[in-house]
């Protein structure tokens, strides 16, 4: 028997949004990490906030809206918003009732300074890290480093002459610039939306673009992060950003660093081993002798370091082409750097949580 089509919607709904989540949805165990990192953090919220006033937006919401545009590559805090309204599942997460009115898009510019104020990126981090610790997933002796390109959000036509005025165009919006013949480089020029941002290429051969540089220390047994950075762009950032990495790390006992071929200049090397760093980084013989010898290579750690290191480059993947990472919506370091920081926490959530199912199994 055919039924009547009857379109007719419900008033009242007597089903939870926690109701409507599958038992086994992955959202799930990562709700609970998120939430026990945000229950460390509760005195530092409780000290970014005035004690009189109108109840504020909590934290804890926005930062939970922040990891769920980190997973599901949610392009903009308004399109976020628009999702949040009318998505169950995004509800439960955040913590919203049926009911409840999501808040204007404007509410992450404002709060953004106070949670930067705070360290809040940085004790989030911190706080998903002793969770991947306490669990045994770390390793404290074998790490990889890596750097990658962070584009910034400025594009070329802003790349203009420093103290110059603006030359004039029939259209502002959208002004037509010729760079035929003109020399470009970062000390005669810079962006006018964003001063920060380096006209950079990676390697001989690729498009040069403005963007920043993002750097990552990977513990090896399991492939998570472990620390993070962003720099300006330039030839020595991912070195001199590889050896502020690692140094916290060192002291206690004997270290390896893999690293691939961009890391293996003698001074650098000389630097890991001052701090009793073993470097393991790849051997680049092209046209030149390597700093790496048979000291390092002969040892099978070596060999097991050059797999390993491979993995750093999931990470820049995932944050990439999930993490919304790839061209940033924010102009400043600091800013690009408090969001560098979060993706790899929300990456370490991912990878915890598919870890610990695993060993369930």
């Amino acid at each position: 028997m055919r039924g009547e089509l009857d379109e007719n919607a419900g008033m009242f709904s007597y089903i939870t949004p926690a109701q409507r989540v599958p038992k086994d949805h992955p959202l799930r165990a990562i709700r609970v990490l998120v939430d026990a990192a945000l229950k460390e953090m509760s005195p530092v919220f409780q000290r970014l906030y005035s004690r009189i006033g109108r109840p504020s937006i909590p934290p804890e919401k926005l930062i939970r809206a922040s990891v769920l545009q980190m997973l599901y590559t949610i392009r903009s805090e308004r399109q976020l918003m628009e999702q949040l309204d009318f998505n169950i599942l995004y509800r439960w997460f955040v913590g919203l009732g049926m009911d409840d009115r999501v808040w204007d898009p404007t509410v992450y510019t404002k709060n953004r300074a106070r949670l930067l104020r705070g360290q809040v990126d940085v004790r989030f981090f911190d706080a998903i890290l002793e969770q991947a610790r306490e669990k045994g997933l770390l390793s404290e002796e074998h790490f990889t480093v890596d750097g990658t390109l962070i584009e910034a959000w400025a594009s070329q036509k802003s790349f203009q002459p420093k103290d110059q005025p603006k030359p004039p165009s029939d259209d502002p919006g959208n002004p037509s610039i010729d760079f035929r013949g003109q020399k470009r480089t970062n000390e005669t020029h810079e962006s006018k939306t964003d001063p920060q941002a380096r006209l950079f290429r990676k390697a001989r051969g690729h498009e040069a673009k403005l963007c920043y540089m993002g750097h990552v220390l990977m513990e090896n047994r399991n492939g998570l992060a472990v620390s993070g950075m962003t720099t300006i762009a330039s030839g020595h950032a991912e070195r001199d950003a590889a050896l502020k990495l690692i140094e916290p790390r060192t002291g206690n006992s004997r270290l390896t660093l893999g690293a691939d071929k961009a890391y293996d200049t003698a001074d650098f090397v000389e630097a890991l081993r001052d701090v009793q760093v073993t470097p393991h980084v790849a051997q680049n013989t092209t046209n030149r002798s390597s700093a790496i010898d048979a000291r390092t290579t002969r040892h099978a750690g070596y060999e097991v370091s050059q797999q390993k290191r491979k993995r750093v480059e999931e990470i820049f993947g995932w944050m990439k082409t999930v993490g919304i990472l790839r061209k940033v919506k924010l102009r400043g370091q600091v800013l690009v750097d408090s969001l560098f920081r979060f993706g790899l926490a929300v990456y370490n959530l991912v990878r915890i949580r598919n870890l610990t199912a695993e060993m369930a199994e």
